[in-house]
């Protein structure tokens, strides 16, 4: 019963930081099309509220993942082959949120240079991602 919490718990904030981190680059977009500066100052105060928001879940979707390895044991872990590239593309992930607080400052500081267009493909990269990753837990095809 208690691999079934952890799952379900791993889920949850799993979904909840995703939700943030398809969004944010979304505000991103907006804020680089805006011309008014109090328009640009509204985005950013957006913007790193919903980032800081978002870390909690990233943070207790790894201590539930970790959780769960844990509970499932050693041997478990050593032959769970999609396991190993699952975690390899969390991690990315975990770059991509800290990417997106690099530039949240960025924001904060009027220095971004990249375009709207830039930002559009930034909010669209992790869904492959994430489409792997739930294809690898679930059908466990390595």
């Amino acid at each position: 019963m208690t691999i079934l919490w952890l799952k379900a718990l791993h889920i949850f904030f799993m979904v909840a930081w995703f939700a943030g981190i398809f969004y944010l680059p979304r505000l991103f977009v907006y804020h680089a099309e805006a011309e008014n500066q109090a328009v640009k100052d509204t985005f950013k105060v957006m913007e790193r509220r919903l980032w800081l928001f978002v870390t909690p879940f990233a943070v207790f979707t790894l201590l539930f993942g970790i959780a769960l390895i844990y509970t499932y044991g050693n041997g478990w872990f050593a032959a769970s082959h999609w396991l190993h590239i699952k975690l390899l593309l969390v991690t990315l992930i975990y770059g991509y949120h800290f990417y997106l607080w690099y530039l949240v400052k960025q924001f904060a500081v009027d220095k971004v240079t990249h375009s709207a267009r830039f930002f559009r493909i930034l909010n669209e990269a992790p869904v492959l991602v994430l489409l792997a990753v739930v294809l690898l837990a679930v059908v466990k095809f390595i």
